[in-house]
């Protein structure tokens, strides 16, 4: 237990790299353990070897039931070009109907597998269903917007991309590149 607290510790700092070996012997150890399996994965994941982060990923699924992990799951299979995979998980995930926050993370993966596929319309498409500014933001909700603003951005839609790069500003200036990119677009 102690090298799982070790481990998570770790990964909460970001020293992915420290919390690499840990988890390693403690999947040896402890194979069918659920909780060792996800922060494996999102290790890998974090360190982009997303081959392994998405079999320890699929492993903690089995292991689990849950779908918390399918937005990541969703990310590696992006990552290697499977498209279909990025496809299905979404899928499962709006059928399991889970958290807002959740169900953005996906939301956000799969618009950015469209997007990199060269389907804006598309991509832009996922991000823009159901939306509406909310009066007041979470996290999850100025991650959507800044995604659409930059998906309206490459689309050529910049006074769209500018507006909503300035909403997301006035909620929080420190998100990503925001503040550069509302001053590149003005």
């Amino acid at each position: 237990m102690r090298r799982f607290e070790s481990a998570a510790k770790a990964f909460r700092a970001e020293r992915f790299k420290e919390a690499l070996p840990l988890l390693t012997r403690l999947v040896r150890d402890a194979p069918d353990v659920a909780d060792v399996r996800e922060l494996h994965g999102l290790v890998l994941y974090r360190l982009g070897r997303f081959k392994a982060a998405m079999g320890e990923l699929e492993y903690f699924r089995e292991l689990s039931g849950s779908v918390e992990q399918h937005p990541v799951l969703a990310d590696c299979h992006r990552a290697l070009g499977r498209w279909a995979d990025v496809e299905a998980l979404w899928r499962e995930l709006g059928a399991a109907s889970p958290s807002a926050e959740l169900v953005t993370e996906g939301r956000l993966v799969l618009a950015g597998a469209k997007a990199d596929r060269g389907e804006l319309p598309a991509a832009i498409k996922v991000l823009e269903q159901g939306w509406k500014l909310p009066s007041r933001p979470r996290d999850h909700h100025l991650r959507r917007a800044y995604a659409l603003a930059d998906l309206y951005e490459k689309a050529g839609r910049s006074p769209r991309a500018r507006e909503l790069f300035r909403w997301v500003e006035t909620h929080d200036p420190r998100l990503a590149d925001v503040s550069e990119r509302v001053r590149a677009l003005s």
